[in-house]
């Protein structure tokens, strides 16, 4: 299946994706949340959409989307898991996943705008495959790993370098701005997803190609990424694992390039959609 959620901001009903077109599902009754993956949600779903798929409103052109997914109890995100991109910005690829934290209240919506921080100037772009939790996961082993996801999303992992880097402290001062984290367009479930060892991730910048890679360069791939975040915390249903961007972030130029207000940002996976985000300065009105 291939979950959506759509219309006004921190409002968003529920819907799902069928022969390319968009319907609504909010008469299912329950958001894509931690409760509804928790519980047998997605069989739920899927019995509801086989009884009803007759009847399901087909949703209007240009219907905001929001995250597929309900804001999760965690962003967990892998630095550096890319030996192409670890390079670029000076790294020695680590010799463990190298794990921080995204605020849950920077998810938006696929198409919603970036807004630059204030007294920002090192906002940078970076597409990433993110997995999507299914069931409570602590202490699993890699080889049972993949029995608790519940499916994968498109993520631009927004970042602010000088927050992240130049002000001391952890990451996660550059990764957790409001609008840092835009989601979807879908949640395709991993019976759905294909071979998750070699999807295609790129991403452009006002039309022009700044990261073309594939996730068959992982450093460290999903299952272990899985067993290995779960023996420092416990996943939660509907928690995020974002799994690392390829070559290509604008830190990595030389010289180093940034977004700017106006810039149009245009990324997607093999299988899980595109995304677009336009890029405004804090305070701005509007788009």
């Amino acid at each position: 299946m291939k979950l959506i959620r759509h219309g006004e901001l921190n409002k968003e009903k529920t819907g799902i994706v069928l022969f390319d077109k968009y319907y609504d599902t909010s008469s299912f009754g329950e958001d894509y949340n931690e409760q509804f993956f928790e519980s047998g949600g997605l069989a739920r779903l899927k019995a509801y959409v086989e009884q009803n798929k007759g009847s399901l409103a087909e949703l209007p052109a240009g219907v905001r989307l929001g995250s597929p997914i309900a804001r999760p109890s965690k962003i967990v995100c892998i630095g550096l898991n890319y030996a192409d991109h670890a390079r670029e910005t000076g790294a020695t690829p680590p010799p463990e996943p190298v794990i921080f934290m995204k605020s849950t209240s920077a998810l938006v919506g696929p198409y919603d705008d970036i807004v630059i921080p204030k007294n920002s100037v090192k906002t940078d772009w970076e597409v990433e495959l993110a997995v999507v939790i299914g069931k409570k996961a602590s202490y699993v082993s890699e080889a049972d790993a993949l029995n608790y996801v519940a499916g994968y999303c498109l993520h631009n992992d927004v970042s602010e370098r000088e927050f992240q880097i130049e002000r001391s402290g952890t990451w996660d001062k550059g990764k957790g701005c409001d609008t840092f984290a835009p989601l979807g367009p879908v949640l395709v479930t991993s019976d759905e997803a294909g071979d998750i060892d070699n999807m295609r991730l790129w991403l452009t910048v006002n039309g022009k190609k700044m990261q073309d890679g594939t996730t068959a360069n992982f450093i460290f791939r999903i299952p272990f990424l899985v067993s290995y975040v779960s023996q420092f915390m416990t996943l939660l249903p509907g928690d995020v694992i974002s799994t690392g961007t390829p070559a290509g972030v604008g830190m990595g130029f030389n010289p180093q390039t940034y977004l700017k207000p106006g810039d149009v940002v245009e990324l997607g996976i093999d299988g899980l959609g595109t995304s677009r985000q336009k890029v405004k300065a804090y305070g701005a009105a509007e788009s």
